[in-house]
């Protein structure tokens, strides 16, 4: 559904090229079309109508932007460079054009001539031999137009010339009135020649009123800077201008008309000038004008009540009015586009119920029924359990869908009969990527879906009634995307023939036509026709050759599109199509079948536009050129002849036909132009004078519904009426199309193979190898009885009876008794996890049972003798964590169990990761995580070290991990929680062997520590750069860590220099006697920085830690020993100089006590506020500093020496 979009397969679309005119022209449309529960009001006309072929289906494309779609039809064009310009004057004359035979020895005429167009004033037209020489304000009249008679289909070569040959009109002005002639007259909307838009509306029922409403729309501004409304009382002869009854400065932007009461119209003013409504209730002959305060940009009639509308407004608000728009209120924000649907009367209780889908938050919405003047808070109704896909709400019919994905896999949603939600089931391995539904006629649900393994094909699948179990009908349908991007697929339903379909499907990368008599159940080839258009034979053999045809819907609503069929005239099947072995976009001709598609004719060679007249009783043609014509064909034999009409003196560029669905009168209008700049021309027909009366019954012959000739067709025989071919009368539009029908005996083929079960071969159903049937219904009790599938269902609306129905029908069994089995246990989200603090309702399947619930946080109850838990079990849990919940249920038969692992979370709001800012290479180090607020095994921990392709998984938040790489190493760890991802990431320096001394800090740094990591980062480079400096060792040897929390501590890391091998870094005393260096600076108070203006910081030693000074492979060497024995050696020295401290006065070191209050320093360096201040650049030179210090290194060995009686060994 598209996300599972649940989109109509038929088609709307904004603005489209429609007419070419030349190279440098192309006329554009505005259009929209008609919807079969008229969400918005078109006019239905025979042919371009799309209820004959659309399926009743709602979805995003179905409410439409104002700017993508008009309430009514509506047409545009080019209004490029202006050419020479033809118009005729408003109080136009009709035009008779009575039946007269052309010459069929001469050529035919061009229709026009394209170097005419560039002159302007006058122009010469040609028509036959004559020159008619008009101005373009002149008054165009004539008085006879010609009728040439054409053998559409025939064997004969004469006919086929004589389809060619225009000949010379012969001109009459008396022509007699039983001869068949077309009235005509044309209307010209004058000054409206830059208009580039137009909206028409016809009333309906007999009524003889059209509006047209005409738009200047300026792409370049996006919007519509002058309007003209035109009305008409007289079928179309004359029109008048309103523009001053809806206000002179108003400019018009839409039309709508009320489905159940066409007298109501509706026309919205252009936001851009000012936000009105203007309302009629009289066909256009008066208008109020109400202002609103929010633009419209699409409405919803409602089905049944007249005055009802909801509105859907630009920032994704619906309002509600139940006064045709005088007053509105607001039903909801946040409403996705398009998904907002009136009640279904006879389903939902309220008349005034609407259905929404809103949205919550990306990608997630809800379901939500309220009425729509008291749609509050308290009101709402949420009745599908948790959200659901974004653009995924259907309400149409008796069916609700939606779609909710979880993990990457779409999971599809039906209601039947407003009852609780079911998960729809296709075949096990289906695994549709996408699905949209196609039909819902009939109670049932077509569907396209894409399975797992098709890019640019859907398959077919047809469900039960209440569209819970999908089978599969057929394969590979031929599929595409409308300029909109929404889903078309290549399957058309035949109007007036129950169970007959046609469908595009791609067949060893062929696209072939097939049809179906029986809902999808047997498919077969076209037939394609014994001859061509001028009687050749073609030589098709099926399966090599055969008819194929295009289905698509027509993208002009003023156009009948490439297939056509009508209710009233059932078995008629007109369409543009191909013969040969695939369907091609090239030698494309016109065929006709009137048999329900056993046989086929060819009418014409070129692609033509086809409406049905007189109730379907004659066919109208209209070459479907971009170059302008003057000529009509019509034909009252079912295509088998065809008579030429000029309807027209001057070639016109036609960019609709319109006509009355349903309706006594037998007018037509033709709207297009003379030149890219001229007026709009109407042309009114009325084609009446083809006929001499009204038909009476032996005008009629009967005709029987087959299928290659088997007369059973949906389980029924199936006579119908047609009027006889040739005969010049009138159908009335109440006739009864079908003579008889009566039932046939059930064959195997009025069933079609159950859900899980597969048709074979042989043509019998076998269950498929994933299928397990359960036997017994769940809702089966003991003493009652349940229909166990034989592995067929009865084909939806198929009227066969007896026979061998009890072969195939479901079989009546007695239920058993059994222990439980299939126990589920859910949330009624659906979800595995919830939120700390929330209701947890937990969902069940039971068998009138007893039940024990363990939650997991040592709470238990039992329910006894349930048999439902629609209400569900509810729960809170207080803190997080991850919970087994069970749930037993048992009965004298024995007892099932399920389990379910319920996670508690609640928000993470930021993570801290702890890292040793050093670590020995080969030895393992302690990486934590930090979060807040804490959890408890309810996160995922993600651990990256350097450029790792798989992270290390861990459910705790802490790792050792031993890096083996000297150097810069970086650890990133990501914390999941849910959908919600945080990250942290530090450095870690990796040494053989290094040094520490731990930091103090003036108390007076403490008050200025704000404890955030870019402050301490900020301090430690400081710190780093005082100690390089007074010290000479390079800031690379060195890292200062400032620790969070008070009070300021630090750690001093000394690491060895790169460039000494690493054998002599372990073996030598250097690391030692920097430690000192560090140790002298920092106890005599050498390093200071300038926090801020009279703030001075002293850094002070706490403590030295030492590092182990050994190699970090795992080998006990003798120079190891040797190391490790002179570290304990200097321990002990270090121990006698903290005893005798005070007896050698160049020896500072802290000292710490625990007990008191802070730790004392003894320092050479006064400490009083007469000190003066001392800078970083004041402090002493390394070479003085290093003159000093060798001198207190050798009076520290002569000490060290005598104390320890044990030399420090060096290399």
């Amino acid at each position: 559904m598209g996300h599972l979009s649940f989109w109509r397969f038929s088609f709307y679309f904004a603005f489209l090229w429609l007419f070419s005119f030349n190279p440098k022209f192309e006329a554009q449309a505005e259009i929209t079309f008609t919807r079969i529960n008229e969400r918005f009001y078109l006019l239905n006309m025979n042919g371009a109508t799309t209820e004959s072929s659309q399926v009743k289906v709602h979805s995003s494309a179905e409410v439409l932007r104002a700017s993508e779609s008009g309430a009514d039809a509506a047409w545009t064009r080019d209004t490029g460079q202006q050419g020479g310009e033809i118009s005729q004057s408003e109080n136009e004359a009709p035009i008779k054009t009575p039946a007269t035979t052309y010459d069929d020895n001469k050529e035919p005429t061009t229709e026009s001539n394209p170097s005419d167009r560039g002159k302007k004033s006058k122009r010469s037209a040609t028509y036959g031999d004559k020159n008619l020489d008009r101005s373009t304000s002149g008054d165009a009249r004539s008085r006879e137009g010609f009728v040439e008679p054409f053998q559409g289909g025939s064997s004969s070569s004469s006919s086929r010339a004589e389809y060619r040959r225009s000949g010379e009109e012969v001109r009459g002005s008396n022509p007699r009135q039983s001869e068949p002639h077309l009235d005509t007259s044309t209307f010209a909307l004058s000054g409206d020649s830059a208009h580039n838009q137009a909206m028409v509306h016809w009333s309906g029922h007999n009524s003889s009123v059209i509006l047209i409403l005409t738009k200047l729309y300026d792409f370049n501004l996006g919007a519509v800077t002058e309007s003209s409304l035109w009305r008409s009382t007289d079928y179309g002869s004359t029109y008048s201008k309103l523009n001053d009854k809806v206000g002179s400065r108003t400019v018009l932007s839409y039309l709508y008309v009320c489905p159940t009461n066409k007298q109501k119209i509706m026309m919205l003013s252009d936001p851009e000038v000012e936000s009105a409504v203007l309302i009629s209730s009289d066909e256009g002959a008066s208008f109020e004008k109400h202002p609103i305060n929010f633009n419209i940009l699409s409405l919803l009639f409602h089905p049944a009540q007249e005055n009802w509308i909801l509105a859907y407004s630009h920032d994704g608000k619906v309002y509600s009015s139940m006064d045709f728009g005088k007053r509105w209120i607001l039903v909801h924000d946040n409403v996705m586009p398009g998904r907002f649907y009136w009640a279904v009367m006879g389903l939902d209780r309220e008349s005034d119920v609407v259905h929404i889908e809103t949205r919550i938050a990306k990608g997630h919405a809800q379901y939500v029924k309220c009425r729509a003047q008291r749609c509050t808070e308290g009101n709402r109704q949420f009745l599908f359990p948790g959200y659901v896909d974004t653009n995924s709400l259907v309400v149409q019919d008796e069916y609700v869908f939606t779609q909710v994905t979880k993990s990457g896999r779409a999971s599809y949603f039906v209601s039947y009969m407003r009852e609780s939600f079911k998960k729809m089931k296709l075949p096990k391995y289906c695994l549709p990527k996408d699905m949209h539904i196609i039909s819902t006629d009939e109670k049932q649900v077509f569907a396209a879906v894409q399975e797992w393994n098709q890019n640019n094909t859907y398959s077919l699948y047809i469900s039960d009634s209440p569209g819970v179990y999908f089978i599969l009908s057929l394969e590979n349908l031929r599929t595409s995307r409308g300029p909109a991007g929404n889903l078309l697929v290549d399957f058309y339903k035949v109007e007036g023939i129950n169970g007959m379909y046609l469908a595009n499907k791609l067949v060893d990368n062929h696209i072939k036509t097939f049809i179906t008599y029986n809902k999808g159940q047997t498919w077969a080839l076209l037939p394609a026709p014994a001859t061509d258009v001028a009687g050749n034979n073609l030589h098709c053999i099926l399966p090599f050759c055969s008819l194929h045809l295009h289905l698509e819907m027509s993208e002009n609503p003023y156009t009948s599109g490439p297939i056509t069929s009508k209710k009233a005239v059932p078995g008629i099947i007109v369409a543009t199509g191909n013969i040969g072995p695939e369907l091609s976009s090239t030698n494309l001709g016109m065929f006709i079948t009137s048999d329900a598609g056993n046989s086929w004719r060819q009418i014409f060679d070129e692609e033509h536009n086809i409406w049905f007249l007189d109730n379907g009783g004659a066919l109208l043609a209209v070459l479907h050129a971009t170059t302008p014509i003057r000529h009509l064909w019509i034909s009252l034999d079912e295509g088998k002849k065809w008579d030429r009409h000029s309807f027209s003196l001057a070639p016109l560029y036609v960019d609709g036909v319109l006509m009355e669905p349903e309706s006594d009168n037998h007018i037509i209008t033709f709207f297009g132009h003379f030149s890219h700049r001229s007026e709009w021309q109407l042309i009114k027909i009325d084609y009446k004078g083809l006929f001499t009366r009204r038909c009476m019954d032996g005008d009629y012959q009967t005709w029987y519904l087959h299928n290659k000739g088997e007369l059973c067709v949906m389980g029924e025989k199936q006579i119908y009426m047609k009027r006889r071919p040739g005969n010049r009368c009138m159908l009335t539009q109440d006739y009864s199309r079908i003579y008889s029908s009566e039932p046939c005996p059930c064959t195997a083929y009025d069933f079609e193979c159950d859900y899980g079960w597969e048709r074979q071969t042989n043509g019998k159903c076998s269950r498929a190898f994933w299928f397990h049937p359960n036997s017994v219904a769940k809702s089966c009790s003991i003493g009652q009885s349940f229909l166990n599938s034989t592995g067929y269902r009865k084909v939806l609306s198929n009227n066969c009876k007896d026979g061998g129905k009890n072969m195939y029908s479901p079989k009546r069994e007695a239920c058993r008794p059994r222990a439980p089995q299939g126990l589920r246990l859910t949330t009624s989200q659906g979800e595995l996890s919830a939120a700390l603090g929330s209701n947890v309702t937990f969902m069940g399947d039971s068998l009138r049972t007893s039940i024990q619930l363990d939650f997991g946080d040592g709470i238990k109850i039992t329910y006894s003798n349930l048999s439902r838990t629609d209400d569900g079990i509810r729960h809170i849990y207080r803190t997080t964590g991850i919970y087994q919940v069970t749930a037993v249920a048992e009965n004298n038969q024995g007892s099932d169990s399920s389990i379910l692992f319920l996670h508690i979370t609640s928000p993470v709001e930021r993570i801290y990761l702890s890292t040793p800012v050093v670590a020995v290479r080969g030895k393992e180090a302690n990486l934590t995580i930090v979060v807040w607020p804490s959890h408890t095994r309810t996160l995922t921990f993600f651990w990256w070290f350097d450029n790792s392709s798989e992270p290390i998984i861990t459910l705790e938040g802490s790792i050792t991990h031993t890096f083996q790489k000297e150097g810069k190493n970086k650890v990133t760890v990501q914390v999941a929680s849910g959908s919600t991802v945080m990250q942290d990431s530090k450095v870690i320096n990796v040494k053989e062997f290094f040094r520490s001394l731990l930091l103090s800090f003036s108390p007076a740094l403490d008050e200025h520590n704000p404890d955030i990591p870019e402050w301490r980062e900020d301090i430690g480079r400081v710190v780093r750069t005082a100690l390089s400096q007074v010290s000479g060792v390079p800031e690379e040897q060195l890292l200062v860590s400032l620790y969070s929390g008070l009070p300021t501590t630090a750690e001093l890391f000394i690491l060895p220099n790169e460039q000494t091998s690493s054998e002599h870094k372990k073996n030598n005393g250097d690391a030692l006697q920097t430690v000192h260096i560090f140790v002298t600076a920092l106890n005599q108070g050498l390093i200071q920085f300038e926090l801020k203006n009279n703030i001075r910081i002293i850094v002070y030693m706490t403590q030295q830690t030492l590092a182990p000074l050994v190699d970090s492979n795992a080998i006990h060497s003798g120079s190891a020993m040797l190391m490790l024995l002179s570290v304990v050696i200097v321990g002990l020295a270090a121990f006698f100089i903290y005893k005798f401290k005070r007896k050698i006065p160049w020896i500072h070191v802290q000292t710490e006590d625990s007990q008191e209050k802070e730790s004392e320093m003894i320092s050479t360096v006064g400490q009083n506020d007469t000190m003066s201040k001392v800078k970083l650049s004041e402090f002493p030179s390394p070479k003085e500093l290093m003159e000093k210090e060798m001198e207190a290194r050798s009076r520290a060995l002569i000490i060290s020496s005598e104390s320890a009686k044990t030399p420090f060994v060096q290399d």
